[in-house]
C-alpha cells in the first residue's frame, strides 16, 4: 500500500509544514510520494531530497532579503518572489539542493499548478528538480503578485486556486493512505476572496481562472470536509497547527517564522507514534 504526503500551501505560513516534515525525516518516515501545493511543494522538495533542516535554515538566513518575497521585488521584477534569486541562486549556490539524493530517493513528487486557461489543476510529476523548477515556481506563484509562468505549453499559476488540499488527487494517483499537512488550525473555514473585482479585471482574458478564484473558498471548505471524512475512515492522517500564530504572507519577523516552524515540529512530535502506527498498518 502506497503512502502519500499531501501538503497544503500558505506562503510564509507554510513553514509549519517544514517543521512537520523535518520530524518525519528524523524519525525515518519516508512516504512513497509527495503532492505539494505552493509553499507545500517548495518545502516538500527538501523532504524528497532528505535534507532535514534546509527549509528553516534558508528562511532564517534569507527571509528578510527583499528578493525572497517583497513588494520591492514585485515592483522591480513583476514577481513578489524574485525568480532568479529564489529558484536558481538559492538552490543552486547559496543553500544547494541535493538533486541527486532526490533522484535516488524513489519518492514520486507532484507539484500542483492551476492552469490559467482552463481553470483546472495540473498535477505535474517532477523527476529532476532543477529541470522541472518552473513547475515548482508556478505552483507557488500567487495571483496578482506574480507573472503567469509559461512552461510545457501551458500558462500556470498558484496551485492553491484550483486544488488547495489535493487529497483526492493523491488517491487518484494511487496513494491509498495519506498524511495530510494543513497550515490552518482546526475550525478554520475559508471566506470569499475580497479582491474578486481585481481578479476579474487582471485576468479578464481567462474567465475560467477567474471563476476558479471566486469559487476557491467553497472548494477549499469541501476539501477540508473530505479530509476529515477520510481521516475518520482511517485513510488519512491529518496534522494542522494546534494553535493560531498570526503570521503574514510576507512575514519579516524571523522570530514569528521560527515560532511557526517550531509549532510544526512540536505538533508532529506529539503524534509521531500515531503516525508510525498509521504508516505501519499501511505497510
Amino acid at each position: 500500500m502506497k503512502i502519500g504526503l499531501v501538503l497544503e500551501g500558505g506562503a510564509k505560513r507554510g513553514i509549519y509544514t517544514a517543521g512537520v516534515l523535518d520530524v518525519l525525516l528524523e524519525n525515518g518516515l519516508i512516504a512513497d510520494g509527495v503532492i505539494g501545493v505552493s509553499a507545500g511543494a517548495i518545502h516538500g522538495c527538501s523532504y524528497a531530497s532528505m535534507q532535514a533542516g534546509r527549509s528553516i535554515r534558508y528562511n532564517m538566513k534569507y527571509g528578510c532579503d527583499y528578493r525572497f518575497m517583497s513588494f520591492k521585488s514585485l515592483f522591480l521584477t513583476g514577481n513578489m518572489v524574485e525568480t532568479e534569486f529564489c529558484y536558481h541562486e538559492l538552490p543552486e549556490k547559496l543553500d544547494p539542493y541535493d538533486n541527486e539524493a532526490f533522484k535516488r530517493s524513489g519518492i514520486e513528487f507532484f507539484a500542483v499548478c492551476s492552469n490559467v486557461e482552463t481553470g483546472q489543476a495540473e498535477y505535474v510529476k517532477c523527476n529532476d528538480m532543477f529541470a522541472d523548477i518552473d513547475y515548482i515556481r508556478a505552483s507557488a506563484s500567487m495571483p496578482l503578485v506574480s507573472q503567469i509562468v509559461e512552461v510545457g505549453g501551458k500558462k500556470l499559476l498558484d496551485g492553491g486556486i484550483a486544488d488547495s488540499i489535493p487529497l483526492k488527487a493523491a488517491e487518484n494517483l494511487g496513494f491509498e493512505k495519506n498524511i495530510v499537512v494543513l497550515t490552518r488550525p482546526q475550525g478554520y473555514r475559508k471566506k470569499p476572496a475580497h479582491l474578486s473585482w481585481l481578479l476579474s479585471l487582471v485576468y479578464r482574458k481567462y474567465p475560467k481562472f477567474v471563476r476558479a478564484c471566486k469559487n476557491r473558498h467553497k472548494e477549499y471548505n469541501k476539501e477540508l470536509d473530505y479530509a476529515a471524512a477520510q481521516e475518520k475512515a482511517g485513510k488519512a492522517f491529518v496534522l494542522r497547527p494546534s494553535r493560531l500564530i498570526k503570521i503574514g504572507k510576507m512575514e519579516q519577523n524571523l522570530d514569528i517564522v521560527r515560532e511557526m516552524y517550531e509549532l510544526g515540529r512540536s505538533d508532529a512530535l506529539k503524534v509521531i507514534d500515531k503516525i508510525k502506527e498509521f504508516v505501519g498498518k499501511a505497510k
